[in-house]
């Protein structure tokens, strides 16, 4: 049986805009099971994009716990929230969030310069995550010089660099045309298979949705339909 990687337990978080309060998740209970490749689907305001945040270390909640393997990280400070996201969580945005300045390369050199390791290392690491996306051939183009797909593909490498253990995924082919978030799919798809990382993608489409193996809905904030 796999184990638990991330656990969501009777997560509330609450916004207050003058003298109202928003829940933004009411009660949330989750578990992400590791190697599996999660859908969280809802419409605008349903409280996805507040449960990524949670689970990718960006937030804590009001109430409840969140746990990345087995440790309490609700309670934790930025600086430490911050030292988990680099080691243990990569993200690919709908926006890419490219720097326009840096390469290709550069881009996915990027997240490895905080972690210590050694400049060699972090180049053969780009080179080969580069080639795996299938841009060994464009390394040293900026992202102006680049479709948007191949744009996704570039920082679906930056997201590896790490080695994470967890890859979210919030809206990844928002900025896409059909046809190329298709590709885009496809190849979140083949890497899960392969690399047996696990990933949660935040999306509105149930059709994008389908890539994943496990699909869980919300709405105002709740579970209403998929296992915990």
């Amino acid at each position: 049986m796999k184990s638990t990687i991330i656990k969501l337990d009777n997560v509330w978080k609450t916004y207050k805009m003058g003298d109202i309060e928003v829940h933004a998740l009411q009660g949330l209970s989750l578990e992400v099971k590791a190697g599996e490749f999660l859908a969280i689907q809802g419409a605008s305001g349903s409280g996805k994009s507040t449960a990524m945040n949670m689970i990718g270390c960006l937030d804590i909640p009001t109430k409840g716990r969140v746990y990345l393997e087995s440790q309490d990280i609700s309670r934790l400070s930025e600086s430490n929230l911050a030292q988990i996201r680099g080691k243990k969580i990569g993200f690919i945005f709908q926006q890419f969030n490219l720097v326009n300045t840096l390469s290709a390369m550069e881009n996915i050199l990027l997240p490895m310069i905080f972690q210590n390791i050694s400049r060699e290392e972090r180049e053969n690491k780009a080179k080969e995550l580069l080639n795996i996306v299938e841009l060994g051939d464009r390394m040293d183009h900026k992202p102006t010089e680049l479709s948007g797909g191949q744009q996704q593909r570039v920082a679906i490498a930056r997201s590896l660099s790490n080695d994470p253990d967890v890859i979210l995924a919030d809206e990844p082919t928002g900025n896409l045309d059909s046809k190329t978030g298709e590709n885009v799919m496809h190849f979140l798809q083949k890497m899960h298979k392969e690399k047996k990382t696990t990933i949660v993608m935040v999306t509105h489409d149930a059709h994008l949705a389908k890539f994943a193996q496990r699909i869980v809905q919300l709405k105002d904030g709740k579970l209403i339909r998929g296992r915990k």
